[in-house]
């Protein structure tokens, strides 16, 4: 369990949080903010913690009153399934989602909150055209079916221009019914959304051979990241003119480097998770911290974030 400071402090719940850009970004966030406190403290977990490392951790963060709250990344679902019942509020997209990437405090109770809903979407915003799809008629293809995955398989489905399909893939068809579950919940439109089980990198890349062009394609597995890999092949091809977003800002990011090698071949749009990461966390910290973010803070954050990166 991490040690905590004798001062006010902000928690960071990850697998390798020391390699985040954010612990150089934090301190110059917070002076733009006038947040209370400048230091940010990584919770570093395994992969394959069990619940109970969950519970101490949701229940150090409750209980130290020095602990402001924290931005949950990798672990979202899992600080769910094994912690929920120690939150006291739980918002609408962390109970349809089942997961939390928030945890804040309010007075003697403990919130939480899935912000990647909305984190993806303003990110998603910021590259793609408002009618790219309804003027495209183009699909999307979601390698994924994590908290990420099902955040924007959410946030499209939402969309006014919804893609003609959504194909989200996992290596396990427990994550499928659970995102099945959750857009059912959701009333989400039936047969927008495809859940394919790809057990190898070659049933995705098949995937990726049957893809319109134009599309929009993701990395949401967390590969390239916290362990290293792709969700594809290194033969697979993109479909031309698509839009490749890999939601990784660091790390070994060879889904990224993949759609690179192939961008003026294939005449690419790619994007990386620099602008999700910047979403993700000025909206975690504004719920940590009870503020109002404007177009205009977000950014001046961003400015400040470029500067370390």
């Amino acid at each position: 369990m991490t040690t905590a400071p004798d001062a006010d402090y902000m928690g960071f719940v990850g697998v390798t949080t020391g390699s985040s850009s954010i612990m150089k970004v934090f301190p110059l966030w917070a002076d733009i903010l006038e947040l209370p406190t400048r230091t940010l403290i990584g919770h570093d977990l395994p992969m394959d913690a069990s619940p109970a490392q969950y519970r101490a951790l949701v229940e150090q963060i409750r209980d130290d009153p020095h602990h402001r709250g924290a931005l949950v990344t990798t672990h979202k679902m899992n600080v769910h399934a094994a912690a929920s019942d120690l939150f006291d509020e739980l918002d609408p997209f962390a109970v349809s989602c089942s997961e939390i990437s928030s945890i804040a405090k309010r007075g003697d109770r403990l919130s939480g909150r899935a912000k990647d809903p909305i984190t993806v979407d303003l990110a998603l915003r910021d590259f793609l055209p408002i009618d790219y799809f309804t003027t495209t008629q183009s699909e999307v293809v979601i390698f994924g079916a994590g908290g990420s995955g099902t955040a924007l398989s959410w946030a499209l489905a939402e969309r006014a221009d919804a893609p003609r399909r959504i194909t989200v893939t996992a290596r396990d068809d427990a994550k499928l019914e659970h995102l099945r579950e959750v857009h059912r919940q959701h009333g989400t439109r039936e047969g927008l959304i495809n859940y394919l089980r790809t057990d190898t990198p070659e049933e995705a890349a098949e995937l990726l051979a049957s893809t319109a062009r134009g599309s929009l394609i993701v990395n949401a597995t967390g590969l390239g990241k916290d362990r290293p890999g792709s969700p594809l092949p290194d033969d697979a091809v993109f479909p031309a003119g698509s839009y490749v977003w890999e939601f990784n800002y660091r790390g070994s990011l060879e889904f990224l480097h993949q759609a690179r090698a192939q961008e003026k071949a294939q005449e690419l749009r790619i994007v990386d998770g620099w602008r999700y990461f910047i979403h993700g966390w000025s909206q975690v910290v504004a719920d940590v911290f009870e503020i109002d973010l404007t177009d205009e803070i977000v950014d001046r954050l961003a400015e400040a974030a470029e500067s370390v990166r």
